[in-house]
């Protein structure tokens, strides 16, 4: 038997957010905007794992196994979304931070060699 999620204040809130993210992205400039921030930032915290577990040389297995399982998790969660139009800003937020995130990783992995 399946139960049903409870709905709780933050579920309501949550929902709300993304209906009014898709709303407010509607233009153009503000989704590209948006999108490149979202980019931007992964990339940043992709450069900073890579750095990070190079300079401690301790984390490096641990950083590579957590690396993995979050890509391999935005993966799995973007062949879990459906092509609505109402999940399209989320799967577009979701692909561009793993793209930022892998450049990231790569151009530090190239920084070594």
């Amino acid at each position: 038997m399946v139960r049903k999620s409870q709905v709780t204040r933050l579920n309501k809130t949550f929902g709300k957010f993304l209906d009014r993210l898709e709303a407010w992205s509607t233009n153009p400039w503000r989704r590209s905007s948006l999108l490149l921030i979202v980019l931007l930032v992964s990339f940043l915290i992709g450069s900073s794992i890579g750095v990070i577990s190079g300079v401690l040389a301790l984390f490096d297995p641990v950083g590579a196994l957590i690396t993995v399982l979050l890509l391999e998790s935005m993966v799995r969660l973007r062949f879990n979304l459906r092509t609505n139009e109402k999940i399209a800003m989320t799967r577009q937020l979701l692909d561009f931070s793993r793209i930022g995130l892998l450049y990231g990783l790569l151009l530090e992995g190239f920084k070594l060699l």
